[in-house]
């Protein structure tokens, strides 16, 4: 490595961060055009990538795979990636299973938790997410697998008011939607501001509830917060998992942890640094395990950095989409310029596949 990037690192641990020479510092892995705008990406512990696209763009599949030639396939079939409703979260977990979080059916009012065997190419679970446990205004967002608890946690957008997570037994198929219009789920009043402009969804400012979300390599510890939001919270997964606490009793035992930026995706290493997509200055930084945020790095081609996916070798993915170019955050033009993309960096410290 080159010796200015161990000085940037030593700026960085000494609390400084860094920007100079960003692009030394990650590394593109893919790039898109316009028929595969990136949303989420999971990453198996043999490095096969797996990508959902954005509908906001409206892209035709909506699971892809990545190839290191750059070939872009849709997964596991063009029939099925084709027949999905839109996707945004997707996860490789411990065991080889690509979790894919399905938006809700217009008609039906019903979401999706897939898993996919991505050993044998064949389903390995399906789970109806249906009223009480998502509103008519459900937006599924992301999520995070916790093969240790047969668990899946999910963060819902929905609206400025019902924001909420959603923990998947996976033995019994049982969801709970828990902490829904919280102060830890929903929206601050804050604006989404890049280059100075104010992004709009609707008829008015943007305002986005719980959306990142992940859970530590001991499934001890479940991370998250509104996009529209300047704090990470944390709660132990034995109190989600807990039946005998409603959302009144958790809201007691969500742990601040730091604070953040207006964000989309987050991930943990080992040493409980959580990383940050930093959405409205091109920049990844990360809440270190004192609770103190430091900008990793900051560059113009990371324009709107998404979600996030660890790799073998303490390898950290993030897809780079433009999001705030597209119609629907835009007021209705698609102004991109095609910086569509995947990056990866080294990781502060160790850390697992499957965040």
């Amino acid at each position: 490595m080159h010796k200015n990037i161990f000085f940037s690192i030593f700026l960085l641990l000494m609390g400084q961060g860094f920007s100079t020479n960003a692009e030394e510092i990650f590394t593109k892995v893919a790039e898109f055009d316009a028929q595969n705008p990136p949303g989420n990406i999971g990453v198996s512990s043999t490095g096969r990538l797996f990508m959902s696209t954005h509908h906001f763009y409206g892209a035709k599949y909506k699971i892809v795979e990545v190839f290191d030639s750059g070939e872009v396939k849709p997964y596991p079939n063009a029939e099925f990636s084709e027949s999905l409703n839109p996707v945004l979260g997707v996860v490789v977990d411990s065991e080889n299973v690509l979790w894919i979080l399905e938006t809700a059916d217009e008609k039906t009012n019903t979401g999706t938790l897939i898993g996919w065997d991505i050993e044998t190419n064949s389903l390995f679970k399906r789970i109806p997410l249906k009223s009480p446990v998502i509103p008519k205004n459900s937006f599924l967002n992301d999520l995070a697998v916790d093969r240790a608890h047969d668990a899946v946690y999910i963060t819902d957008t929905a609206g400025q008011k019902n924001s909420a997570l959603i923990v998947v037994d996976l033995k019994t198929e049982r969801a709970r939607r828990l902490l829904e219009g919280s102060p830890y789920t929903l929206s601050e009043n804050i604006n989404i501001v890049i280059d100075e402009k104010v992004v709009n969804l609707g008829s008015g400012p943007a305002r986005i509830g719980v959306n990142p979300i992940v859970v530590d390599s001991q499934n001890e510890w479940l991370y998250f917060g509104a996009m529209n939001g300047t704090a990470i919270y944390r709660i132990k997964t034995s109190d989600l998992l807990n039946y005998s606490l409603d959302s009144n009793a958790l809201s007691k035992r969500v742990d601040f942890y730091g604070e953040k930026p207006i964000s989309d995706g987050i991930t943990v290493d080992n040493a409980g640094n959580v990383y940050v997509t930093s959405i409205t200055d091109n920049s990844i930084g990360f809440i270190d395990s004192n609770g103190k945020y430091s900008t990793l790095f900051k560059s113009e081609s990371i324009s709107w950095p998404d979600g996030f996916a660890v790799g073998p070798k303490n390898e950290i993915f993030f897809t780079v989409n433009e999001l705030h170019h597209s119609s629907v955050l835009n007021d209705g033009n698609n102004a991109t310029t095609g910086k569509f993309a995947i990056y990866k960096f080294t990781a502060l410290a160790s850390a697992d596949v499957g965040r």
